[in-house]
């Protein structure tokens, strides 16, 4: 709990998915995809309230099943293909503030398809934005794959440096570059006003002030096809520990 302020994490899991089918549903570790999520939003500390927003019945009860409240079902213009998140989590909070009277202060969006994320992780971000008034906006992030040093645009056919300002990288080992990080997808810790006045999770690109929370490769990992839930499947069978267990009653 964070004293003084209402923190809730909201947990996104649609029925469609066009990479993975069914893919919110799939078993990982024995259990559904969704209920790792879940499961380390509840052994978090920081969270007042773990909300599911879907917009499939099955989804939901697997939800509840798994601790997380489901006050309602998702309407199906918020669970297109095409719909963005920010939309989804105004439709959320706002179903808190206008039905249950409810004061919100920071929001923590959850997607399933991180399920190495820890309840640790989570309550870092918030944390951080909590104690840091100049902050509105908390993200997780890994390391960047490849570094945009070494990254090319493409025009007619050709190679185009993505950074071009006459150096070529390419003689420069990647200790030698400015570190860079990219968001894995794990963790979107939001103040409320940012999200009602702006509609808008992350400041970054908009020139807020956003925090990070640096993840290592392991608990970054994202299920977005099957080969990604396949080895995912052979990491917890060498790392039982990347998943979360249900907290103690």
């Amino acid at each position: 709990m964070i004293k003084g302020q209402t923190v809730v994490g909201v947990v996104l899991a649609r029925d469609g998915s066009k990479g993975l089918p069914g893919k919110n549903l799939a078993r990982l570790g024995g259990r559904p995809l969704i209920a790792h999520t879940i499961l380390a939003a509840r052994g978090a500390r920081t969270l007042d309230r773990v909300i599911l927003t879907t917009d499939s019945p099955a989804i939901a009860a697997v939800g509840r099943r798994y601790g997380a409240e489901v006050p309602f079902l998702r309407p199906k213009d918020l669970a297109r293909d095409t719909t963005h998140t920010p939309p989804v989590i105004e439709h959320a909070v706002r179903f808190l503030e206008r039905r249950e009277g409810c004061h919100v202060d920071i929001v923590v969006t959850l997607q399933p398809t991180s399920p190495f994320r820890r309840p640790e992780h989570i309550d870092r971000g918030v944390r951080m934005l909590a104690a840091d008034p100049r902050l509105d906006s908390v993200v997780a992030v890994k390391e960047a794959a490849i570094p945009p040093f070494w990254v090319f645009r493409t025009r007619r056919g050709r190679l185009v440096p993505f950074v071009s300002d006459g150096t070529d990288y390419f003689l420069k080992e990647r200790q030698q570059l400015e570190r860079t990080v990219q968001p894995n997808g794990a963790l979107y810790v939001t103040r409320r006003r940012l999200l009602a006045e702006r509609g808008i999770l992350v400041s970054a690109f908009n020139g807020g002030a956003a925090g990070y929370v640096l993840m290592d490769p392991l608990t970054s990992v994202d299920i977005d096809g099957p080969m990604d839930l396949v080895v995912a499947n052979l990491l917890v069978k060498r790392h039982p520990e990347l998943l979360p267990r249900r907290r103690a009653a």
